[in-house]
């Protein structure tokens, strides 16, 4: 699967906490359930500084806590950062981070800094 990204556009602002970001990437998605977990392909859409859009073919419900998984495509190193799903439209799931801990902070800070500055701001 291939990486697309589109130039963030300046002259847009939208009322928001914080600027959204249209994103095409492969991400993998991980969701623990009790003693099982399970691990599925994705599509990340949208990303701003509280979390980011995906798609994953997985049923999960409000609050359940995941991790999301990028691999940079010039690192072979993943990134993963650990979310809590805030909202759904059928396999459509908006993934707040989550910032309990140093690493989650400086991950999330990676991923904003390898994909948010080559997205195309949305409204």
């Amino acid at each position: 699967m291939a990486t697309e990204v589109t130039i963030p556009d300046p002259a847009f602002a939208n009322g928001r906490r914080w600027p959204r970001y249209r994103i095409d990437v492969p991400i993998r998605l991980i969701a623990i359930k009790g003693d099982t977990a399970s691990i599925v392909q994705g599509r990340g859409n949208e990303l701003n500084d509280g979390g980011m859009t995906i798609f994953a073919g997985i049923e999960l419900g409000l609050d359940e806590q995941v991790a999301i998984e990028f691999t940079p495509p010039y690192s072979g190193q993943p990134i993963r950062v650990r979310g809590c799903i805030r909202n759904r439209a059928g396999y459509t799931y908006g993934v707040e981070f989550t910032l309990a801990t140093d690493d989650d902070c400086q991950n999330v800070g990676l991923i904003r800094a390898i994909l948010g500055g080559m997205g195309r701001r949305v409204q």
